[in-house]
């Protein structure tokens, strides 16, 4: 169901912060503390916000190279069965299903090189997985949104 316009706002203030209070929040968009509480509830409920998360930037892991990987699975590997296979992985930023000829792109951030390559063995070695085709990132130029994707 689409959000109204005062839930569109509460919901973009969260994504800014999660942890602004709902008194702050309730400032922005013009309503009580309780008010704000109550619609936030409600979007819980509903489904439309599915929890609350931690963006970690990956530097201050010690995670500095980064790197793309396409993924191309065997036979009929559903997108439920890629994302619990991704999601063991710490090093996993984002994994996506795409078109063309992979089947999913997964960034990953990892230490070094060494760290990068042990990470990539371990995805190639999944079941669902047939080959992988990896870039290594080597200067980011533009990024104009978060990383952390719904999961």
């Amino acid at each position: 169901m689409p959000l109204n316009d005062l839930d569109e706002r509460i919901v973009h203030a969260l994504a800014e912060d999660a942890r602004r209070s709902y008194a702050d929040i309730g400032a922005e968009v013009g309503l009580s503390a309780p008010a704000v509480k109550r619609r936030v509830d409600r979007l819980l409920a509903s489904g439309a916000i599915t929890g609350f998360t931690v963006r970690v930037d990956p530097a201050a892991l010690g995670w500095s190279t980064e790197a793309f990987v396409e993924i191309y699975c065997r036979g009929k590997t559903s997108p439920e069965d890629i994302h619990r296979g991704l999601s063991r992985y710490p090093e996993v930023a984002s994994a996506s299903t795409v078109t063309g000829e992979a089947d999913a792109i997964v960034q990953v951030f990892a230490s070094d090189v060494r760290h990068f390559e042990r990470v990539l063995e371990r995805i190639a070695g999944e079941p669902f997985v047939e080959r992988t085709k990896s870039v290594l990132v080597l200067s980011p130029l533009l990024r104009r949104y978060s990383s952390g994707a719904p999961a």
